[in-house]
């Protein structure tokens, strides 16, 4: 099935509540995330709404959370974290079962800036956030070991 026409079954009103809610939740998100609580960024990224975007695939989802956040005026030192937390709630409200995955460029680890990258992961496949060097992963959220590839 073609994007377009995967699109197509999707309500019309079930698209422009999650595209509505996807855009304002993007333009709060940098005065919601600290630089120092890691703990309030993945509370973010959590909802008790678990299949409230039910039917949503994760290829339309993806998509719109790339195109939303695509030009950040803030956060733009973080816009792979940006893209996670985004992606990895809307995943869950749509009934997908996501990780977050962060890990670091281990030749960064003597540099005075650590390079340090997240993505989304579903059952082993990256589906948001491709890291473009080879990273260890050093958590993935919610914690399951070896999960994030």
């Amino acid at each position: 099935m073609s994007r377009s026409a995967s699109t197509m079954v999707i309500p019309l009103g079930a698209r422009l509540l999650f595209n509505l809610e996807l855009w304002v939740r993007a333009r709060l998100m940098p005065f919601q995330v600290s630089r120092d609580s890691f703990e309030k960024a993945l509370k973010l990224a959590t909802s008790n709404r678990r299949a409230f975007y039910s039917g949503l695939p994760v290829s339309y989802i993806t998509d719109r959370v790339v195109q939303t956040a695509r030009r950040p005026w803030l956060m733009r030192d973080r816009r792979c974290l940006r893209l996670g937390l985004l992606g990895f709630r809307f995943l869950r409200e749509a009934g997908h079962d996501p990780r977050l995955c962060f890990g670091v460029n281990p030749g960064s680890i003597t540099d005075t800036k650590l390079a340090a990258h997240c993505w989304i992961d579903i059952n082993g496949k990256t589906v948001l956030g491709m890291p473009e060097t080879p990273l260890v992963t050093v958590y993935t959220y919610p914690e399951q070991p070896n999960s994030c590839h």
